[in-house]
This record gives C-alpha cells, sequence and structure tokens, in this order.
C-alpha cells in the first residue's frame, strides 16, 4: 500500500500538469461513468494530499477524492513535467522525456528505477512490476506511439489534457464529492506534518497517543491519530525510537512520543525528496547509492525476518498485528 509519501508525490505531479487545465474524464472500466460524466469538462482548480488520501478540486465545488487501497495505482502517460522540488531516486535531479519516464541528469540514458521498478513519478501503486512488464513488451513490439495511449487493464478514471494522461486502476475509494464532504472526512483524519508542520500537530499526535491503552503499533498505523504512516515506516520508526510495539500508548514516555512525531515528519520529508521509503541515516556515498537501488539495503527491519539486527544481531522478528505484518528487533526494542 502507497505510504504518505507517495500521495505526496503524486499529488504534486498533479499540480504541475492539471491544475489549471481542463480535463477531459471518462471511465474505461465503466465503474465511475456517473462520476467522470460530472467531471468532464470542467477545469481543475486543485490537489490536496491528507495522509494517504488524495483531493481533486474542479470547477463547481467538485472533489474527486481518492484512496489507493492495497491494489490501487496511478499512471501517468504524456509530456510529463516534474516539480522542481523532487528529487531522483539518486538524490538528484532529473528531467523528464516525452513519454514521462524519469531520467538521471548526470546519465540521460539511465531510467532512475530501484530494485521493484518503482519511481513513483511516472507510476505509483501496485502492481508495478507488471506494469513495467507490460510496457517493455509494448516497447520490444515496435508498436508505434500515440496519445492518449489505449488504457490497459481495468481503468477507473482516465483523466486527459491535451498533452497529459492519467489513469487510476484499483482504487479502494473513488468518489466525487462537495466540499463539505471533503473537510468532514479530512477533519477525522490525523495530523500530516507536511500540511502542517507547527507545533499544534505534535501536541494533537502527543495527546492523542498519551491517552490511549491501546499498542503504539497499532497507533502509528490508525489514521485517526495520524495520517499517512503504513506498514513500512511503522516498523522502521518504532525501531529508530527503539521502542516495544506492544506498549500502551499512554505508557510511552512524553519525550519518546513527540520524538517519534518529529522522526515521521523527516522521513516523510525524505520519502518526499527521495521517492524511496529511505529510514537508515548516517550512509557513505557507496551506501546510499545501494540503498536507494534496493530496499534490502534501505530499511533496519523492515522485511529482515530471521535476519540478525543491524545493531546488536538478534534475529529480527515477524509477527501479525493489526492484520498487518510488523517487524521489529526483540533486544533493541525489548
Amino acid at each position: 500500500m502507497p505510504e504518505g509519501h507517495s500521495v505526496h508525490r503524486i499529488t504534486r505531479q498533479f499540480e504541475r500538469n492539471f491544475v489549471g487545465h481542463v480535463v477531459r474524464v471518462s471511465s474505461p472500466q465503466g465503474r465511475f461513468v456517473q462520476g467522470a460524466a460530472d467531471l468532464d469538462g470542467r477545469r481543475v482548480t486543485d490537489a490536496r494530499a491528507v495522509g494517504k488520501q488524495m483531493f481533486l478540486g474542479f470547477e463547481g465545488d467538485r472533489w474527486l477524492r481518492v484512496h489507493l487501497g492495497m491494489y490501487g495505482a496511478w499512471d501517468f502517460a504524456g509530456d510529463i513535467l516534474m516539480d522542481a522540488t523532487i528529487a531522483s531516486a539518486n538524490g538528484r535531479m532529473g528531467q523528464t522525456n516525452q513519454r514521462g519516464t524519469f531520467l538521471d541528469a548526470e546519465n540521460p540514458d539511465a531510467v532512475v528505477l530501484d530494485s521493484a521498478g518503482e519511481n513513483s513519478i511516472t507510476s505509483i501503486g501496485a502492481p508495478r512490476r507488471t506494469r513495467l512488464r507490460m510496457s517493455e513488451s509494448e516497447k520490444e513490439g515496435a508498436r508505434p506511439e500515440t496519445f492518449p495511449p489505449e488504457p490497459i487493464g481495468q481503468v477507473r478514471v482516465r483523466l486527459l489534457t491535451e498533452t497529459v494522461c492519467a489513469d487510476l486502476r484499483g482504487p479502494t475509494a473513488c468518489e466525487v464529492l462537495d466540499p463539505a464532504q471533503v473537510e468532514a472526512i479530512v477533519a477525522k483524519l490525523g495530523p500530516d506534518p507536511l500540511l502542517d508542520p507547527g507545533p499544534a500537530s505534535e501536541e494533537r499526535f502527543t495527546s492523542v497517543v498519551r491517552r490511549k491503552p491501546t499498542p503504539i503499533g497499532l497507533l502509528l498505523m490508525d489514521q485517526n491519530v495520524v495520517a499517512g504512516i503504513g506498514n513500512v515506516y511503522r516498523a522502521e520508526l518504532l525501531f529508530r525510537a527503539r521502542l516495544n510495539p506492544h506498549t500502551p500508548g499512554r505508557l510511552v514516555p512524553e519525550e519518546v512520543v513527540r520524538d517519534l512525531w518529529r522522526d515521521w515528519a523527516k522521513l516523510l520529508a525524505i520519502g518526499v525528496e527521495t521517492g524511496q521509503m529511505m529510514t537508515m541515516d548516517d550512509l557513505d556515498p557507496e551506501a546510499y547509492r545501494a540503498a536507494m537501488a534496493s530496499r534490502d539495503d534501505r530499511h533496519w527491519v523492515y522485511k529482515r525476518e530471521g535476519q540478525p539486527c543491524r545493531v546488536c544481531g538478534t534475529n529480527i522478528v515477524l509477527e501479525e498485528m493489526g492484520a498487518r505484518k510488523l517487524y521489529w528487533c526483540p533486544r533493541c526494542q525489548a
């Protein structure tokens, strides 16, 4: 499931490529025909990310709400313009070619992808590898390039300008809302440090966690407590804090809770900048490049069950918490 950094990145792409443009909206799959008809021909006025949810504003007080969930994905095609604040996966600024593929500024022939085929510039969501194979097969078949491309797979919504196409597949939520409905949803979400980095958000997060008997490992995944944290960031934040996932929120010392919030703000900003959930600090240049290229070198505990902890050598444990996989070190986080 895409976590908060990815949704903020994709929202910036919508800001750059769609806001201010009249958009043709369709539902090739046929499951969003009425909503598409309501939005079709309207100008996009805003793009907002709150945690894992994205809201696109349209003329006439219409909003498209999208939550990708476990299986949703956005794919871009066309003349993609990249937000200047977003760096490439190896930390350098890049550019896009006519098909929207993100390029390394120092090596124009190299596409910036990690080992999972992930760059979150032209696509975000799952299954990324399947879409990568599909695009490769099209290239190998020497089919003529056309714009807009033919829809591939079950496209719930297609947004189309004269130069850019965005296809949405498999979202958990996709609906047209009015402003009051948008605000009602946002009001229920926990704070997002990219939207409000000030002390009020830290206080809100701290006060909620400190009065809950719920394990901290569940609270960090509760979008009503804090917006944007998913399975990867949960595991990594808890390890970085050397915090047992089963500790009730009200028993976590206040300063540790505040440190969690500040660390989440830091990691989220890194994720938006690089496009990767980089959670290890103080890497030398070679180790950093390896981490950008492979998730195996990017995390302290996530997906490392049975492997020795990078700090103490104890095998990383995998268990289920909140119907999701939890990775942690039973010694460092005792």
